[in-house]
């Protein structure tokens, strides 16, 4: 870690190469030593705080203060050196720092410190991912860790395939456009002229806004994407669904996809993948699986039983970077069918996929994907996978399922405190607090002052920069705190923390 003194020394080496006009560049190495050795410096400095309960995860400013106390502009003239350095810690030190232990706000949080490395080593080889002639080694590597991932959801690796996608809504839309194209091949050159009037469906307000938005993109239309009533606990009803293909196809539509959520953003619930894979045999429709934050748990032998059925799936959607813990971003849309893929987003640009390449060019993927250029996002996955393995992801798992519960029973115990689904089961525990003021009141009465009490103490907790939870509306629901337990650091201790820290702030409104 660095010292007040190393930091002079660097400090002073950097002014020298100043005086000497000298920049940080490739083919200046005297430069770039230095330069990057005091980056490092400020780097690990950051990483040290933010595994500081007694730090801060923020320091809130509204915009038009924040834009005083960063300068963001792009200078006519080259910076120095310490300037650069300087403008590395005003920007870490004025963000939020989501690898805090104490940082509820996000699915997708903490700091897996073996995948940062492999993100900085990404950074460096700084190669794109869409031949084996650029990316020789990571293009193997991304197919070793997606048999991984095929072998989880329980298919043959020899049969499937897949894509690294920037992002789960991405993968959505990889897989909405492969059903389309499986069903009707030619649309990929015609659009939509010659096919039917296509709908897709997926769950009522649980599911994920992408697949609204891959209707919308693919010319399907939004309106034709229809959501499914689900019950009392986030799950779609499938007597619903089926009941609404029915009926579209009685209105002269074609159903042609579904998608089930595996863990849905607001309540965590896992949709009945068994019967809704029953009911797209029935009617021959695509079957696709939204696992973007719970495909971890078929890590978990504990657990993996919510995901009973997801090896029926046509495809689905893994990202790595939400219960995994890979750093941002790392999606995958995984599908059952080899070569489907390559036939739906083939473009044949003969600039980068020549066929008289002296390698198997069948492992040039550029022409799976639907972009050209391809972010390397399998390394940070692949090193972080092997410094854990199968059993430490079990172990990971399994704690953050034990630290759910926990909270869970806090929650229970702890007076003002309700809870929306009675016994979560996943690692979103939905809740509100009931400040002692208004616990008297009428039912209406507490109704419509707790939409206000949420929003009020999420603005404390960020004035204070103590700590940071969601919050949110839902159908009759006023708005209540949606916590999510993520990150790998959390103890019962932080979220003992919050609690208390809720209760403070919530007994202090006026």
């Amino acid at each position: 870690m660095s010292s007040p003194v190393k930091d002079e020394q660097s400090d002073a080496m950097l002014e020298a190469l100043i005086a000497k006009e000298i920049l940080p560049q490739s083919g200046n190495w005297e430069g770039t030593e230095e330069f990057l050795n005091r980056v490092v410096q400020v780097l690990l400095k950051y990483i040290k705080d933010q595994n500081d309960r007694d730090q801060k995860i923020l320091e809130f400013h509204h915009p038009d203060k924040m834009q005083m106390l960063i300068d963001l502009s792009i200078p006519e003239q080259p910076e120095n050196l310490l300037k650069l350095v300087k403008s590395c810690e005003d920007v870490l030190r004025l963000g939020v720092r989501t690898g805090h232990p104490r940082f509820f706000n996000q699915i997708s949080c903490g700091l897996d410190l073996v995948s940062m490395a492999g993100e900085w080593l990404t950074a460096t080889a700084n190669t794109n991912m869409f031949t084996y002639e650029i990316a020789p080694v990571f293009i193997l590597m991304e197919k070793s860790v997606m048999t991984r991932m095929w072998e989880a959801v329980g298919w043959d690796p020899e049969k499937a395939d897949g894509i690294f996608a920037p992002g789960g809504a991405i993968a959505n839309l990889y897989a909405m456009n492969a059903a389309r194209h499986q069903l009707w091949p030619r649309s990929k050159h015609l659009g939509m002229k010659d096919i039917p009037t296509l709908c897709c469906f997926t769950s009522e307000d649980e599911s994920h806004y992408s697949i609204k938005s891959a209707s919308a993109v693919l010319g399907i239309g939004a309106d034709h994407c229809f959501n499914i009533p689900t019950d009392k606990n986030g799950k779609m009803i499938p007597e619903a669904l089926e009941a609404k293909i029915i009926e579209s196809k009685k209105e002269g539509l074609t159903p042609f996809f579904v998608c089930c959520t595996a863990g849905t953003t607001v309540y965590g619930a896992f949709d009945p993948l068994e019967r809704v894979a029953n009911i797209c045999e029935r009617h021959k429709l695509w079957f696709h699986v939204d696992a973007a934050w719970g495909g971890g748990m078929l890590l978990s032998p504990e657990h993996r039983y919510k995901l009973a059925g997801v090896e029926r799936a046509n495809s689905v959607t893994w990202n790595p970077h939400k219960l995994m813990g890979a750093l941002l971003q790392c999606s995958a849309c995984l599908f059952r069918q080899d070569g489907l893929l390559f036939q739906c987003n083939q473009a044949s640009a003969d600039y980068l996929f020549q066929q008289d390449k002296p390698y198997d060019v069948s492992y040039d993927t550029g022409d799976k994907a639907i972009q050209c250029g391809r972010h390397n996002d399998v390394f940070k996955l692949w090193l972080m996978w092997k410094s854990k393995g199968m059993e430490g992801y079990r172990q990971q798992i399994n704690k953050l399922m034990d630290l759910s519960a926990y909270f869970t029973r806090r929650i229970k115990e702890t007076e003002g405190f309700e809870l929306i689904i009675e016994n979560p089961e996943f690692l979103n525990i939905c809740f509100w607090y009931v400040p002692s003021k208004i616990r008297n009141l009428e039912p209406a009465e507490i109704k419509a002052r707790l939409e206000k009490i949420a929003p009020k103490i999420k603005a404390g907790m960020m004035q204070r920069g103590t700590t940071m939870v969601g919050y949110q509306p839902d159908k009759q629901r006023p708005n209540f705190f949606r916590m999510i337990i993520s990150n790998q650091a959390i103890t019962r201790e932080d979220l003992d923390f919050l609690i208390k820290e809720i209760v403070d702030i919530g007994e202090s409104l006026e």
